[in-house]
């Protein structure tokens, strides 16, 4: 059995665990709020975008940009993969490149091999890890999402794929749910779709199509559009991916504090059995020795 002098020295390091764990708790409570925020107020932009995209799209059919045209020719596909930067954030991180890694082996059975973005220092390390062919990558985008330090990296995919040179670009990140709750989502970005970019109206009836007056023309209106539609799509899944890690941070913190809390208590009930142990011991002795001197 450990001395009293060793379990204390446990109980102290253990205290001080349970300090860091809380701080960090309540550092990820403050940042999760503004994430959820950033997150909230993208999302209306991204779908109004694609909602005008895609009434573009079918008000000029005549017209077909490079991101509404398939490439079965292709046998080479692009990922965006997001994930965070720092660790501490509970398993956020293993099941997204876990779903990852999945479809990069069923695109290798079909023949297909791979491009990756990678968006976070975590799944940038994997990537090289497994040996995934990384084209380009950011890393340390801080807790609020940059779109100019975004656009360099996806611009490499969108535009190999707009040549002709990939079957499709995949875009991989963690959808905030709730504050419990985190999904993996693996969505298909390139070749867009007119049904993938329309969103319903609130009663689920299909949102009505307008056409528009365009200036110069149509066709410059719609290459624009398009590309900043995918860009708002990176744009949106790296703030869902924050609001996500802050909470999975949060929930993970209170977890460890929770744990730091209860081994405190069970070293505590180790120390003072251990300390009656020893006292009973030391009575014992000085009632044996006081019996042999009688």
């Amino acid at each position: 059995m450990a001395s009293s002098k060793e379990i204390r020295g446990k109980i102290k390091s253990v205290e001080g665990t349970k300090k860091i764990t809380k701080a960090m708790e309540m550092v990820s409570v403050s940042k999760m709020r503004k994430a959820q925020e950033r997150m909230r107020a993208g999302r209306p932009y991204s779908e109004k975008i694609g909602n005008i995209a895609a009434n573009l799209a079918q008000a000029n059919p005549e017209y077909k940009h490079a991101f509404l045209t398939a490439n079965p020719g292709a046998k080479v596909a692009g990922f965006v993969v997001v994930t965070t930067d720092k660790g501490l954030c509970g398993g956020l991180n293993t099941n997204l490149l876990r779903a990852t890694t999945t479809k990069l082996k069923d695109l290798e059975a079909a023949g297909q091999k791979a491009e990756v973005v990678a968006i976070g220092n975590k799944g940038l390390g994997f990537m090289n890890r497994i040996g995934a062919k990384v084209v380009a990558q950011v890393t340390h985008l801080g807790d609020k999402p940059h779109i100019e330090k975004l656009v360099g990296p996806v611009k490499v995919l969108l535009d190999a794929y707009a040549e002709g040179k990939l079957s499709a670009v995949y875009l991989c990140y963690t959808q905030f749910i709730n504050t419990m709750k985190q999904e993996t989502v693996i969505k298909q970005l390139l070749p867009l779709t007119t049904d993938s970019m329309k969103t319903a109206n609130a009663d689920g009836s299909p949102a009505h199509a307008w056409d528009y007056l365009y200036e110069p023309d149509a066709a410059a209106v719609i290459d624009e559009l398009l590309v900043r539609y995918a860009e708002a799509l990176v744009y949106q899944a790296v703030a869902e991916n924050m609001a996500s890690e802050q909470s999975a941070r949060m929930v993970a913190m209170k977890a460890a504090t929770d744990n730091a809390g209860t081994l405190i208590g069970e070293l505590k009930l180790i120390y003072n059995k251990t300390r009656q142990a020893a006292i009973t011991k030391e009575l014992s002795e000085i009632v044996s020795g006081a019996a042999a001197v009688g």
